[in-house]
């Protein structure tokens, strides 16, 4: 049977799992050098691997213009190809980047500008609609938004997107899109090791879908990161900003986050799931919202992830325990 969820009160219907195509990006930079990317990526590798997914029953697909400073949206369109109607593609504006340097360079929050963003991102992606368009400035002025969320409403009427959305991780901003009739999601970070039940009121009450951005932790959740373990030079995890938790120094994944992932490492791993799958079946059962999109940069780690959609979510006892691990530990170091 399909495992499927609904994009908030869109009606658009995509696979419980998306995939997130950050990684595939490969590697960009701030304007002060801070690595932005995962590092280095094979594309042809990162196409295999969405037509595998494809298969495995992955219909959705979730990137933005600045990955790589496009160059993301243009693997996913290559991968797609005349399947693009088989699936759901997601996308964000609101960057200003240089493919040619592959430098961030700034936001605008403008409408002419979110106008002139679609048009570039449908022609790399070569479709010429996007099924949910996001506003990728998360901290952006609430006023500005509204206007922001008045012109997404236009485009809809033009049929240039079906659906619009916020990445944010602010409940307030989130509410301020969702108050227009085609918003369907917010995207925000959720993951076991960190709850966003604000965030998930809110697409309770606003009848909007929940897409989770690292909802492996960046990585902490596969199990394949130990502590003092330098990341390469590309990553944006070897020099985290502040915003990136469970990467403290820069010298690899903080001892103290890899503690409790080993703490929840049985519960997760029961079932026959490996720790990537229980993670993503831990936010399927924390919400009938939630959509989480895993990122991948190859063959094997799209079998895994998309491996979870057959298992479902966790049980109700195996969330209470989850729940008792936490506590406890949090109780002990208190």
């Amino acid at each position: 049977m399909e495992f499927t969820r609904t994009l908030g009160r869109s009606g658009i219907q995509v696979s419980a799992l998306g995939f997130g195509c950050w990684a595939i990006g490969g590697e960009w930079r701030d304007r002060a050098g801070q690595p932005l990317g995962w590092g280095k990526v094979d594309d042809d590798e990162s196409v295999r691997a969405i037509r595998r997914a494809l298969d495995l029953g992955v219909t959705f697909f979730d990137t933005a213009d600045v990955y790589g400073t496009g160059h993301s949206e243009l693997i996913l369109g290559r991968a797609l190809g005349p399947r693009r109607d088989d699936v759901v593609v997601a996308t964000k504006w609101g960057n200003l980047f240089d493919p040619r340097t592959r430098t961030a360079s700034g936001t605008d929050d403008s409408p002419e500008h979110l106008r002139g963003a679609l048009t570039a991102s449908l022609r790399r992606l070569g479709t010429d609609h996007v099924d949910l368009y996001q506003l990728h400035i998360a901290d952006a002025d609430p006023e500005r938004a509204a206007v922001l969320r008045d012109a997404c409403e236009e485009l809809v009427a033009e049929g240039l997107i079906r659906a619009y959305a916020w990445s944010t991780d602010d409940p307030a901003r989130a509410a301020v899109f969702a108050e227009g009739p085609h918003c369907a999601a917010v995207q925000h970070a959720l993951n076991i090791l960190d709850d966003a039940p604000e965030m998930l009121l809110l697409c309770e009450k606003a009848g909007l879908a929940s897409v989770n951005r690292s909802p492996l932790a960046m990585g902490l959740l596969t199990g394949k990161h130990r502590g003092g373990r330098p990341l390469e030079a590309g990553d944006i995890r070897s020099r985290p900003p502040a915003w990136l938790r469970g990467f403290g120094d820069g010298s690899g994944a903080d001892p103290q986050w890899l503690a409790r992932v080993d703490a929840l490492r049985d519960v997760l791993t029961s079932g026959g799931r490996s720790l990537a799958q229980g993670a993503l079946a831990w936010l399927w059962a924390r919400s009938p919202r939630t959509v989480p999109i895993p990122g991948f940069r190859s063959v094997a780690q799209a079998e895994e992830n998309a491996g979870a959609l057959a298992k479902g979510p966790l049980s109700e006892r195996q969330m209470t325990e989850v729940e008792h691990i936490l506590q406890r530990r949090a109780a002990g170091a208190a």
